[in-house]
């Protein structure tokens, strides 16, 4: 049969149901029911699902679904699930993914293997942070919880309402990302309450509407709307609960939302959540009772969980907005760093550009070293203020065209001590402290022959060896006041003799082995040159060292000596 694409959003909502139900039966041990769904709906999605999509899910719950009716069958739910990895690969679903990591994870826990299965759960909760249309990202979180708390895997997850709320408490307490709190916190409860849905919106008092997170097609978005609307607006408004018992009986249901999406809504309990100061901030809106319609009791556990939630909810809010005042003070002192930085600009337009140069060579080695992300950023930062302290340096030194004097260049070597006493002064923690010893000790030498403090070998800060090798290099392929641009042979021969006296030798290795078309596209930051793409790709493939070899050599290739021409045509920085 020909494939076709899913064609309308009411097919792949129908679709979504059938897989829903095929989890309620698993998640009920109705394991053969299940088994006979899955095939109904394989042949389903043969007429719409081109994309294999939905067939790798299928592929995915069959190999979970027979594995767990009959254990021995192990071997061949392993072999469904490499054929439903394969699908999902090439559909590119991050649904069809997280489905396989779930199963493959289930299996692995029945199996005891609880490291192996940790691991694929926690990939099915990374697909499931993009996209969780099934709901299933509270269920995968409690597993990952199981496991740490060394309990055993069973069927069904339904349990008694007190260990209920000591389940929910465990899975959202150490939860602070307010997106992942909100599924949880759902998932969770549409667990305790034994029902089809659960949805829990919060209460946004400056623009007066609920809101909640929802996973529609790849992306993760925000709904909201008014908080006089629906049920869960009236029940925040009044501070009322709403147990329907028959949604279509019921004047206050809507059964629009029925229609377009295609689900059948019994009934509903919708309740608000309320904090300590008995202040509403949200609402639980729970749908479908598993066996009958929500009860007394079923309000009551609602009542508990809101207790356990709005804490949760509350901490994870207040994360939130610690986690937007800490960017809006890092984006701050970033402006203040590069202002810094600009001031010396401003004073020397010829050494205009040098300290992001630095900067961008320094992150260059720090890639190459594969540096964890926080030691980049301090090195970063002190790479862009390495040179603060020419601030103090008089104009007619730090501007002069030709050789300095003795005395001038003394003088001029008292910016690394100025740089040292103008960050000292601004210090605001210890990861500030590293970046003023840093920036001040770039003009160090290995062998201890370097100024200020003449620190060497390991006793000079690594971040302050990365920015010797950087500083030292674009100082020597820059024009200058009193010079051109060093030839790329000199500059590389300079590197090379001062690696272990000068420089650390093991950076300079790293460093002349940066692929050549990276430093090229630093070199195009004051040049304004534009770098051909098929250029660029030539000389990705050959780095300093090569550059050097083939310069210096004299019996080498013609196509040698064309990419020693290409990367020197870019290094002078010279328009056809």
């Amino acid at each position: 049969m020909e494939h076709t694409e899913l064609r309308t959003t009411q097919e792949t909502e129908k679709g979504e149901i059938l897989i829903k139900e095929i989890l309620a039966k698993i998640e009920d041990t109705k394991f053969k029911e299940a088994h006979d769904d899955l095939i109904k709906t394989q042949e389903y999605f043969k007429q719409y699902d081109s994309s294999n999509e939905y067939l790798s899910i299928c592929l995915s719950l069959l190999a979970l679904t027979d594995y767990l009716e009959d254990k021995s069958k192990l071997r061949q739910a392993f072999a469904l699930l490499q054929d439903a990895a394969s699908l999902a690969e090439f559909s590119k679903s991050t649904t069809a993914k997280m489905f396989c990591e779930f199963a493959t994870a289930n299996i692995n826990y029945s199996e005891n293997n609880t490291d192996i299965a940790y691991r694929h759960y926690n990939n099915a909760k990374n697909y499931g942070l993009i996209c969780d249309n099934f709901e299933i990202l509270g269920y995968i979180v409690s597993r990952m919880k199981q496991i740490k708390e060394g309990v055993s895997f069973s069927l069904p997850t339904q349990s008694d309402p007190l260990v209920s709320l000591v389940k929910i408490g465990r899975s959202i307490t150490a939860q602070t990302d307010i997106n992942v709190l909100l599924k949880v916190i759902a998932e969770e409860t549409k667990i305790a309450m034994q029902a089809d849905r659960c949805t829990v919106f919060l209460y946004d008092k400056k623009t007066n509407e609920l809101w909640s997170k929802v996973a529609l097609g790849m992306d993760n978005q925000e709904i909201r709307f008014p908080a006089d609307k629906g049920l869960a607006g009236y029940v925040v408004r009044t501070g009322e609960s709403i147990n329907i018992t028959d949604a279509y009986n019921d004047d206050r249901f809507n059964p629009d939302v029925d229609k377009t999406t295609g689900y059948k809504t019994k009934n509903i309990l919708c309740m608000p959540i309320k904090n300590n100061n008995q202040e509403i901030i949200g609402a639980f809106q729970v749908l479908n009772k598993n066996n009958g319609v929500f009860t007394k009791s079923d309000e009551d556990l609602l009542v508990a969980i809101g207790g356990s939630a709005s804490i949760a909810l509350e901490n994870a809010q207040l994360f939130e907005q610690q986690k937007e005042l800490y960017k809006e003070q890092k984006l701050l002192f970033e402006s203040f760093i590069n202002t810094l930085a600009a001031s010396i600009d401003a004073r020397d337009k010829i050494t205009a550009g040098h300290s992001t140069r630095v900067k961008l060579y320094s992150m260059l080695i720090v890639d190459a070293l594969n540096l964890d992300a926080k030691t980049k950023e301090i090195i970063e930062k002190a790479a862009t203020l390495h040179d603060i302290g020419k601030i103090g340096i008089r104009d007619s030194v730090l501007q002069k065209e030709g050789k300095l004097t003795d005395e001038e260049y003394k003088h001029i070597q008292e910016h690394v001590k100025i740089t040292h006493n103008i960050l000292q002064q601004i210090c605001t923690n210890e990861d500030f402290k590293q970046i003023s010893e840093i920036a001040c000790s770039h003009h160090e030498k290995y062998d201890g022959s370097g100024y200020y403090r003449h620190l060497k070998g390991e006793d000079i800060p690594y971040g302050g060896r990365i920015l010797a090798v950087s500083d030292v290099f674009d100082a020597i392929t820059s024009k200058r006041h009193y010079r051109d641009k060093m030839p790329i042979v000199n500059v590389i021969d300079i590197l090379l003799k001062g690696a272990g006296s000068h420089f650390d030798k093991n950076l300079v290795d790293v460093f002349l082995k940066i692929p050549s078309d990276k430093i090229v596209n630093v070199f195009l930051t004051e040049s304004h040159m534009k770098f051909k793409a098929k250029d660029c790709k030539i000389l990705s493939k050959y780095n300093l060292l090569d550059i050097y070899r083939m310069a210096t050599e004299q019996n080498i290739s013609d196509d040698e000596k064309n990419i020693v021409s290409l990367f020197n045509y870019y290094y002078e920085g010279k328009q056809e």
